[in-house]
């Protein structure tokens, strides 16, 4: 065994993560996995692009400060430290909620380690394979962290993504960076202690979860900066008597976490949201468009039963019936989400411009939200859902789904395109060129260049 920074003759976990990472070779990777994280990026770009004026990203950039030489804020001109350039920029990709998901470890990784990861580029000459390769190994540190870690009773008081995020994010920042064994192990032991974000909010109607993955995001650049300084951490952060695994899930760190271990890479295990709701919310409202194709009016509808994985049905806010007091709510609920499909006929962002639709809320009040074995004993490896509806002539419409059925790569890059364009003109077609051909760029930072407007459209306030 090589001896660590603490002496010991067994390395930490975390060390060992650090380790596992930093050896990657960037051209290991299979032409799929790499085209998954592209598909990502061009995903969450567009998110970001489309959600740039809502009001917690005018809020999130509001308080960025402008830094000469500074990093993108995506659809800005100006720009700003990197930590706040990072923190807008994964609000804004949050905005819409409609992120990646892994669905095992109930987290949205994308969000946190795309906004770390471009911003770090515009701080040195960072490679387009490089680039990519650090995403995968933060998605896949991110992945099995929070695969060993979380389970249905600790995510209904804790935000998976603001729990293990940074520490994914911190690595692979380390790797974009080069950066040596020792520090890429402080970095995400200082990130791990930022682990943070409460699941109060779908209850309180409160807005703090698009901040969750700016937190994240910020905490790991300054994670990593603070290891490139000499900063050192405590190398016991996963598995230790006080650590992320004691502190979170009250029990010890499993031993066997590993990198790239399983069958395949945990980003292939990532699916892109088809609508901006809650990842639990996807696969019932997807069923229930099926159902609403055969209804000839919602006013038919006597009974709803919904059912869903034991997840699904207790994540905070899953399950609400209302009263919703913002749109974010709704998209939390199942019910809600599952209504107003019935009701409209469609699954799209209109579904919640209008949370006090009498139409909707009236379908909610007949539904029944069900936890059902079957399908929890399916997930995480598949999220399925079933609808059943009563009709006041005694038929029932039912259809199941076994599985989310994602967004295609075809149906992202519309929606990019559409986002995108709307933006930065027809920089949108350079933006998505450069992306498709990141492994060969031999300076990355020109897709975050790309982000930005030719006009200055918008100022930051400048450092006091």
């Amino acid at each position: 065994m090589i001896i660590g920074s603490t002496g010991s003759s067994e390395a930490s976990l975390a060390r060992a993560l650090a380790r596992s990472a930093l050896s990657v070779d960037p051209g290991r990777f299979d032409a799929d996995v790499i085209a998954k994280a592209k598909i990502c990026l061009l995903d969450f770009l567009s998110c970001a692009f489309e959600a740039r004026n809502h009001p917690w990203s005018r809020q999130a950039t509001a308080i960025a400060r402008e830094a000469k030489d500074g990093a993108t804020i995506i659809g800005n001109r100006a720009l700003a430290s990197p930590g706040d350039a990072a923190f807008a920029n994964a609000v804004m990709g949050h905005g819409l909620v409609r992120e990646d998901m892994h669905a095992a470890s109930i987290c949205h990784h994308g969000v946190v380690i795309w906004p770390t990861l471009l911003a770090l580029s515009e701080r040195t000459q960072l490679s387009g394979a490089t680039f990519l390769a650090a995403a995968i190994i933060g998605y896949e540190t991110g992945a099995q962290i929070g695969r060993a870690l979380f389970n249905a009773d600790l995510a209904r008081l804790y935000r998976p993504t603001g729990l293990v995020a940074p520490l994914g994010a911190a690595l692979a920042g380390s790797f974009a960076l080069g950066l040596g064994e020792d520090a890429a192990t402080s970095a995400m032991a200082i990130a791990a202690n930022t682990s943070s974000g409460l699941n109060e909010w779908p209850r309180a109607g409160g807005s703090e979860m698009y901040f969750h993955p700016g937190f994240a995001a910020r905490n790991a650049i300054a994670a990593i900066e603070l290891a490139e300084a000499g900063a050192r951490a405590s190398e016991t952060i996963l598995e230790g008597e006080a650590g992320l695994f004691a502190a979170f899930g009250r029990r010890p760190a499993p031993a066997d976490i590993r990198l790239f271990a399983g069958a395949g890479p945990e980003i292939m295990a990532v699916y892109n949201k088809p609508a901006p709701a809650c990842n639990f919310a996807q696969t019932a409202a997807q069923a229930a468009l099926r159902v609403a194709r055969e209804l000839r009016s919602s006013e038919d509808i006597a009974t709803i039963s919904i059912r869903v994985p034991e997840a699904a049905a207790r994540y905070p806010g899953c399950d609400s019936k209302g009263p919703f007091h913002n749109a974010l709510q709704a998209k939390m609920s199942i019910p809600f989400s599952v209504a107003a499909v019935l009701a409209l006929g469609a699954l799209e962002e209109e579904n919640y411009a209008d949370i006090g639709e009498a139409s909707i809320l009236g379908l909610i009040e007949r539904i029944d939200l069900q936890s059902a074995p079957d399908l929890t004993a399916a997930f995480p490896s598949r999220q399925g859902a079933e609808i059943l509806v009563g009709l006041r002539n005694g038929a029932t419409v039912r259809h199941r789904l076994d599985d989310v059925i994602a967004a295609t790569p075809d149906e992202i890059r519309v929606r990019f395109r559409q986002a995108a364009s709307g933006v930065i003109g027809d920089g949108a077609r350079d933006l998505e060129e450069l992306v498709d051909n990141c492994v060969s760029l031999p300076d990355c930072r020109v897709i975050a260049a790309r982000c930005r407007p030719e006009p200055a459209e918008q100022r930051l306030r400048p450092a006091s």
